[in-house]
């Protein structure tokens, strides 16, 4: 049988499991709008071309920042999780709802006509494998569980 304790190493100075590379990833997939929109900002000139390459309908772009805000917050919150326990817990089901919205964003850009590419597929993979492992992974669960000090 698989044991599914944490290893003393995924322990920080403080006692509370350390988030795993895993996380970081998956936060990055779900901000992958919000990182085009910071590398188009520090292109300066070539931040219109950049956007217009990867989101030629604007409304798209837009549209495409919403589901990456839980991301950007757990990213901004991950440093003091242990000063806003609610949010923080609350945040690992704001994650999972993020990329459902993102796993079916790009089936629903099918439908309606853009063209199916090979970064769209991997894409759809990535969030699978994305939801999958948010949902299941036993030392993320134990990152967002409540710990007494």
């Amino acid at each position: 049988m698989k044991s599914t304790e944490i290893h003393p190493a995924d322990y920080d100075a403080q006692g509370r499991v350390r988030l795993p590379f895993l996380f970081w990833c998956v936060l990055l997939l779900q901000a992958r709008t919000w990182v085009l929109f910071v590398m188009a900002a520090a292109s300066r000139g070539q931040g219109d071309t950049l956007l217009n390459l990867f989101y030629p309908d604007h409304d798209a772009f837009w549209l495409g920042l919403l589901p990456g805000v839980p991301a950007v917050v757990a990213f901004l919150c991950s440093g003091r999780r242990h000063a806003i326990p609610r949010l923080w817990r609350a945040l690992r089901w704001l994650l999972i709802l993020a990329q459902i919205a993102l796993l079916f964003w790009q089936p629903v850009l099918w439908w309606y006509g853009e063209p199916l590419t090979g970064l769209g597929v991997a894409l759809v993979v990535a969030d699978i494998v994305a939801l999958l492992w948010l949902l299941t992974n036993p030392r993320l669960r134990a990152c967002f569980a409540h710990q007494d000090d």
